[in-house]
């Protein structure tokens, strides 16, 4: 079956957060991390049918959904986990601040790559927690993480590590070599991990696959809180949810403080979508997956034209990570914006000196950015 992924949607007055704040109207918006693809029309169809049942009453988890899950885990990484270790939550986000509040106590030092996802750093800084800084080094393309610099980073405060896989916004897709290092060292040091893995379906480097941390080890395994969702993926994050997996009793139960309770469940609507893309969403999405390695290749060479610029190797998702160190701009984020494309500033997730360039946009819109930074930097 073939997907549009070609066709420009017009997402003004739709009340979308990246379209209807950063005035349109004169600046291309490509920072939130949202696509501009409609979702995959099974989704769009269980949808409308659940909308046409017209009773919209308060619901439940369906009875199949752990079960789903794991199936879906382990058809798509050979992970294979018992349904009970899961969690249902409303988003990936709430899942990080609640893992931070109940693996922790105050000045607790907790473990947070740099660059990352703004939400890692927040979820640490608005609790109290000692925030102890793992930074990221650019090797061959790749952000890696600092293996050799492991024991000086944390102290006798250190209680929880912090994980990104597929990383945001460095996009590197972990080898299990990586992870097992970095997996052992947690062990060996009584590290709780909470790794969020919601880009996990958006794997582009056609010789990696995205590995769950905790699918290393047993020993892993019982340290590891995992978060995921199909919200990213098949683009329905207004209606998303997520789960986390925990096969230690005492994280699934820490993971479970206030839900339901000042934790507001998914809506009806989430389980709708979500389940529908685990039984149908397949095909539409190995066709994004194609579309976004077109986009991905067509950043790549013409940021690599540009004097200036540099880019690594976007092994997943849909953002682009540019270094515009040699730019000698102090706010290469404002400079761009005042030539009428937003992307997200590098200050939001620790590096002044890059931009975040959301290319789940259709290819024409890629093209226009793509010209803009051209004219700008050049």
């Amino acid at each position: 079956m073939a997907f549009d992924f070609d066709t420009p949607t017009d997402r003004l007055k739709t009340d979308s957060i990246r379209w209807d704040i950063a005035h349109s109207k004169e600046v291309l918006p490509l920072w939130v991390a949202d696509m501009d693809f409609k979702s995959p029309p099974c989704v769009i169809q269980a949808l409308n049918e659940r909308v046409q049942q017209g009773i919209y009453g308060y619901t439940h988890s369906p009875n199949q959904m752990n079960r789903m899950i794991a199936d879906y885990l382990q058809e798509q990484y050979q992970w294979t986990i018992d349904p009970d270790w899961i969690v249902i939550l409303p988003s990936v986000v709430s899942g990080l601040y609640t893992a931070v509040q109940q693996l922790t106590n105050k000045d607790d030092g907790v473990l947070v790559p740099n660059p990352v996802y703004h939400h890692l750093r927040l979820a640490c800084t608005t609790a109290n927690r000692l925030l102890q800084e793992m930074p990221l080094a650019l090797k061959e393309g790749r952000w890696v993480l600092p293996s050799d610099q492991f024991l000086e980073i944390i102290s006798a405060k250190t209680k929880l590590a912090l994980f990104c896989n597929p990383q945001n916004p460095g996009s590197t897709v972990f080898t299990r070599d990586e992870l097992k290092e970095f997996g052992n060292f947690c062990v060996q040091n009584d590290l709780w991990i909470c790794s969020d893995e919601i880009h996990a379906g958006l794997v582009l480097a056609e010789d990696r696959k995205h590995i769950p941390l905790a699918s290393i080890s047993k020993e892993i395994s019982e340290k590891t809180v995992t978060l995921m969702s199909l919200n990213k993926t098949f683009n329905f994050p207004g209606i998303g949810l997520a789960w986390a997996i925990a096969e230690n009793p005492v994280l699934r139960n820490a993971m479970q403080v206030d839900l339901h309770r000042t934790i507001a469940p998914p809506s009806l609507l989430a389980y709708t979508a979500t389940m529908a893309a685990m039984k149908e969403g397949e095909p539409w999405r190995k066709a994004l997956i194609e579309y976004l390695r077109k986009n991905r290749d067509l950043i790549q060479e013409r940021i690599g034209s540009i004097t200036g610029l540099s880019l690594d190797k976007m092994e997943g998702s849909y953002l682009a990570w540019i270094d515009c160190t040699q730019l000698k701009n102090q706010n290469p984020y404002q400079l761009l914006l005042d030539a009428g494309l937003a992307t997200s500033p590098g200050s939001q997730f620790g590096r002044d000196q890059f931009v975040r360039l959301n290319f789940g946009t259709q290819r024409s819109r890629v093209n226009d950015a793509l010209d803009i930074i051209q004219k700008t930097c050049s």
